[in-house]
């Protein structure tokens, strides 16, 4: 039986900035809270499962190297930072750090302490300056990709991979704030054919 690869592009747009580092507030001028802007950031979740087998993982699907590709020309970086060092490609990079380390995405010099010392408000200064960060997780039996970003970048990512579509390929687009618990995040196993509302599959002939 030929395998059949499935993608989930979750996304999840304007998370207010401030959680993901509390204690960097300043909550000593309680008009701050209304005058200042509150800064948000957007984050997609890149997601494989192979259906037949079951098997868990962007970088088990067949056409894992495509889609990388396709993420990479979404991206448009001229080159990918890590703690490695710099990589001129995406999937250079994904292959030089291991599970839960992260990339930079950015054309300015990154500090050594911002790559190797992360935290959360650190991760918040990082998207503040409009650079992009992606998280190699882990999966059940490989690894998905996360990405966090000041703007919403989505539209740079769905198009090229709606391309990919062909037989055995099947790609949907999923709203991050309707994924409650683990059963929704891997309703392909239970419920593939009739998918919860927000859980869009994307055809050929699909239009934003």
């Amino acid at each position: 039986m030929a395998q059949t690869d499935l993608l989930k592009l979750i996304f999840h747009h304007d998370q207010r900035m401030e959680q993901l580092a509390p204690d960097a507030i300043d909550n000593s001028d309680p008009l701050a809270m209304f005058t200042k802007p509150d800064p948000t950031y957007s984050t997609l979740y890149f997601s494989g499962t192979s259906l037949e087998a079951e098997i868990l993982g962007l970088n088990k699907l067949q056409r894992y190297r495509q889609i990388v590709e396709a993420i990479g020309e979404g991206f448009n970086a001229n080159s990918y930072q890590t703690s490695s060092g710099k990589t001129a490609t995406l999937s250079d990079a994904l292959s030089s750090i291991e599970i839960n380390d992260m990339i930079l995405i950015t054309d300015e010099d990154v500090p050594s302490d911002v790559i190797h010392s992360f935290s959360g408000k650190v991760l918040r200064d990082v998207l503040e300056k409009g650079w992009i960060v992606l998280f190699k997780r882990e999966s059940e039996h490989g690894f998905d990709l996360q990405v966090f970003s000041k703007e919403n970048i989505y539209l740079r990512f769905f198009h090229k991979l709606q391309a990919l579509l062909e037989p055995g390929f099947r790609f949907f687009s999923i709203n991050g704030k309707r994924v409650h618990n683990e059963n929704f995040f891997y309703f392909e196993s239970h419920r593939l054919e009739k998918p919860p509302h927000g859980f869009e599959e994307v055809f050929p002939e699909s239009v934003l």
